[in-house]
């Protein structure tokens, strides 16, 4: 057997060499990655708010603005990830992953106790605080899980972007089959925050172990190996779940009498479909087993240099700005950043004038969709949709809201690679392609929701690949835990001002209008509910266009570069030294120009201490 005889050297060793096989997967990037998926299919819990709300609008007896202030402390814990950033900074990704999964058990276990009646009724501050912890759970997944695969895979992070990103954007859909066959249909949807409660944390303590930073192999290697092929069946298994799960929402749709035992049966499908993955990561994990071990040459100092290649330097660091490092004061070089591509420091990247424009275009962009995502509910109350549709709006949007992750992560960075086009474009054309749904729910059309909720489904999930692939891109991969989250609190400001102190307002002064009494449940009933506020998000939303206009123009000619050559280079002569031959001068060249100063030998022992150190150590 192969295993056998790469495991001892000969055969008779099978069930060893298996053995040594199924560590080596579980070891591996790739079972990384798969690992990752799925703690991102489970982080999404924030974005099927709209199907348990009227549970808590309705046993909590809210108004509409109070119950879109609980909305709007959700997106704060679901997108300040600052905290979750500078933990990454210091500690390996698991401290990151298991602080999320208690807070995550705790915040909604907490909500479904009060909503479900078990405890006394807690003020709205208390309420504010728990959906606020249990919601900034997906922040620590995100920061511990995402942010490592994409150091593990930095040549790649727009597919990576996208594929996670839309396993994120899926989870509201899983969620939504999960509950109805654990729990049934024939509740107000209190049980699926005890199922937000336990279910994430189960996963992320269960795959704590294998998300950590890992030495990569040369690029060259990687891609002859078929890197981005991989990235590829991943994306059609992707696929062929949301499709499924969209053909179920349908389904459900349609049989007015679903009965239970079925949903056994489209649970254990998803099941399966989720989990099938695991037969990619170990087809490429095959091939690196049976690849000869690289030989004890200079390759091991690339290898280091690799790996902590974000957490040093990206690019040749001249003597002004190694003179700069040195400096006394943090905040000297605040207000002269480096060339774009480069490393900046935080402060250097939240002053700069880029991350402004694009925090406002995330503002006007992603506070307009997300207002709508979590209105749902209330919007399809109003419009006379019946509550079983007011589900399947919401497990659209779930749906297209991966599709979005999706398109635009691949497609980004095709459009990118091939023709140059700036990321910062692609996300123009997503916010005005949102403002025909905002106006479609600002109009009432009929049964334009369906139509809506697919839209901004997939214009709210599309954001997000491109937002953080910018900020990597342009500020460099040095700090990207904590930028990555700065760039998310971009969300709660944006939900704030249009969820808050407009959507939720308006609604509440047309339903007093109509005969409601303040400080009940406020429910207001038709087009009039949502028309105002929506037509002012549609305007939010064409500025928001223009801005990020004005980025791409910006960044045109860094787009036109070669933005990933470094990793490229330092991979090509990896595998150059890989071969032996004499091949030190080419080494040193590169290492001179990753890190600089670094000598074989030390390079060596820091790469064989970051493999036992679970990835986090420095070179």
């Amino acid at each position: 057997m192969v295993f056998g005889d790469r495991a001892t050297g000969g055969p008779g060793a099978d069930a060893a060499g298996t053995m040594r096989f199924a560590r080596h997967v579980v070891r591996g990037r790739w079972f990384m990655f798969f690992a990752s998926i799925l703690i991102m299919a489970a982080a999404g819990g924030t974005y099927i708010f709209g199907i348990y709300s009227k549970a808590v609008k309705t046993s909590l007896g809210y108004d509409q603005q109070t119950l879109n202030t609980l909305s709007f402390f959700k997106d704060v814990g679901a997108n300040v990830g600052i905290l979750p950033g500078l933990i990454n900074e210091v500690t390996p990704p698991w401290v990151v992953l298991a602080c999320g999964a208690g807070m995550n058990l705790a915040g909604y276990l907490m909500i479904y106790l009060a909503v479900s009646g078990r405890t006394a009724r807690p003020p709205v501050w208390l309420m504010c605080v728990y959906i606020a912890v249990g919601a900034n759970s997906q922040s620590f997944a995100n920061t511990g899980a995402l942010v490592t695969a994409v150091k593990n895979f930095p040549e790649d992070r727009g597919v990576v972007l996208g594929l996670l990103k839309g396993f994120v954007g899926l989870s509201g859909a899983i969620f939504t089959q999960l509950y109805r066959a654990i729990y049934g249909t024939d509740n107000d949807g209190a049980e699926l925050v005890l199922l937000m409660a336990w279910l994430p944390a189960a996963i992320s303590l269960l795959f704590i172990p294998t998300i950590r930073i890992m030495p990569r192999p040369n690029a060259a290697a990687g891609r002859a190996s078929g890197e981005r092929k991989a990235f590829f069946l991943f994306l059609y298994a992707s696929i062929v779940l949301a499709v499924y799960l969209l053909v179920m929402n349908v389904v459900e749709l349609e049989v007015i009498h679903f009965p239970k035992p079925a949903y056994y049966v489209t649970a254990t499908v998803l099941l399966l479909l989720i989990f099938f993955p695991i037969v990619i990561v170990v087809k490429q994990e095959l091939k690196t087993y049976l690849q000869p071990p690289a030989p004890e040459t200079a390759t091991s100092s690339i290898v280091a240099i690799t790996v902590d290649d974000e957490k040093t330097h990206e690019a040749p660091a001249s003597d002004d700005q190694a003179a700069a490092d040195n400096s006394p004061s943090c905040f000297q070089d605040v207000f002269r950043p480096p060339a774009r591509g480069q490393d900046y420091t935080i402060l250097q990247a939240l002053f700069s004038v880029d991350m402004l424009v694009l925090f406002v275009a995330t503002i006007c962009g992603i506070g307009g969709t997300l207002t709508a995502v979590d209105n749902m509910g209330q919007i399809g109350q109003s419009l006379g949709y019946p509550q079983r549709s007011i589900t399947t709006f919401v497990s659209l949007v779930s749906i297209w809201n991966y599709a979005g992750r999706v398109v635009s992560g691949f497609a980004s960075e095709y459009v990118l690679a091939r023709y140059k086009v700036p990321r910062p474009l692609a996300l123009t054309v997503v916010l005005l392609l949102a403002c025909v749904g905002h106006a479609l729910i600002a109009f009432g059309v009929s049964n334009g929701l369906y139509a809506a909720s697919v839209i901004l489904g997939f214009c709210f999930g599309a954001q997000w690949p491109l937002l953080f692939a910018i900020i990597s891109e342009v500020f460099g991969l040095k700090y990207y835990s904590t930028l990555y989250n700065f760039g998310a609190v971009a969300s709660p400001v944006g939900s704030y001002i249009l969820n808050v102190r407009i959507a939720g307002r308006m609604y509440d002064r047309e339903a007093l209008r109509q005969g409601g009494r303040k400080g009940r449940d406020l429910t207001c009933v038709g087009v009039r509910c949502f028309r105002e506020s929506f037509l002012i998000i549609t305007g939010v939303t064409l500025l928001g266009a223009l801005v990020s206009l004005v980025l791409a123009w910006r960044t045109r000619e860094f787009y036109r570069g070669d933005l990933y050559g470094r990793f490229r280079e330092v991979g090509m002569v990896g595998a150059a030294a890989a071969g032996g031959g004499g091949e030190d001068k080419k080494v040193d060249e590169v290492v001179t120009r990753s890190g600089g100063g670094v000598s074989d030998t030390d390079a060596r022992d820091t790469s064989s201490s970051s493999e036992s150190s679970n990835g986090n150590s420095k070179v």
